[in-house]
């Protein structure tokens, strides 16, 4: 069980997988006023920055589960730098329909509801692990302006223009599914660029260490055409942001 080999090869330098930058994982943590010993779910936790920052910096304790082998290992060894191994928990496996066995105060699944087949099934799927009271954390793109055509919407990676919601829409689709949205935080244009534009470096590294491997050409094409697809696509039309709900 893995996810597909290129993006264990893109973000493998990777401490987040979103385009989140440290400061604002803290903000993020800091604005849901979280308690010690609040336990923390994250499904599709990545490297497990998330759970480990938290726990060390507001005492949290949590488990997360990830797809990526490389990422869940990732994980495991920050835990271990940061000192708080004896705190969070890291399962490799399909977070698709994980239920957690103890009831958590924050349920959160940031950048991957495909896991639930979208937010609203994601969103059920977290409400599952969450006690009475609890928040749920959702981390989701938006259109920061509608792209004028389909292709533009393409080319920001999306199958359509209705793959997204404008952030007011978005927000209003929450409410719509009993929720009130108690607090969010967005990504900005230093976070986008931290998250692609640090993929770049590392296909270049990897293309020079694996010349001859079966996914180097793949890699090349990537490299070759993703900084001018990110300027011109994503990084103007695209938004993200991870959204606190708590049902009412």
């Amino acid at each position: 069980m893995d996810i597909p080999r290129i993006f264990n090869i893109t973000e493998s330098a990777h401490r987040i997988h979103n385009p989140f930058t440290p400061e604002k994982l803290a903000t993020l943590g800091a604005a849901l006023r979280l308690e010690s010993g609040a336990r923390v779910l994250d499904l599709g936790s990545g490297s497990g920055e998330m759970l480990c920052t938290w726990a060390r910096d507001f005492g949290i304790t949590g488990v997360g589960i990830d797809m990526s082998r490389l990422f869940s290992a990732q994980a495991i060894l920050r835990a271990e730098e940061l000192g708080v191994a004896d705190r969070v928990e890291f399962i490799h496996g399909d977070a698709a329909g994980f239920v957690a066995d103890e009831k958590v105060s924050v349920a959160a699944c940031l950048g991957a509801t495909w896991i639930g087949g979208g937010v609203t099934g994601t969103i059920e799927l977290l409400a599952k692990s969450l006690r009475s009271g609890g928040m749920i954390l959702i981390g989701e793109p938006y259109w920061r302006q509608l792209p004028p055509t389909q292709d533009v919407a393409k080319g920001c990676l999306a199958n359509s223009i209705s793959d997204f919601l404008m952030l007011p829409e978005l927000l209003e689709s929450f409410g719509d599914l009993g929720y009130d949205v108690v607090e969010m935080v967005l990504a900005d244009q230093e976070g986008w660029d931290r998250y692609e534009a640090a993929k770049w470096l590392t296909m270049r590294r990897w293309l020079e260490a694996n010349p001859d491997d079966d996914i180097a050409t793949d890699v090349r094409a990537r490299l070759t055409a993703e900084p001018k697809r990110y300027a011109a696509y994503t990084r103007e039309y695209l938004g993200w942001g991870v959204f606190a709900l708590m049902a009412r």
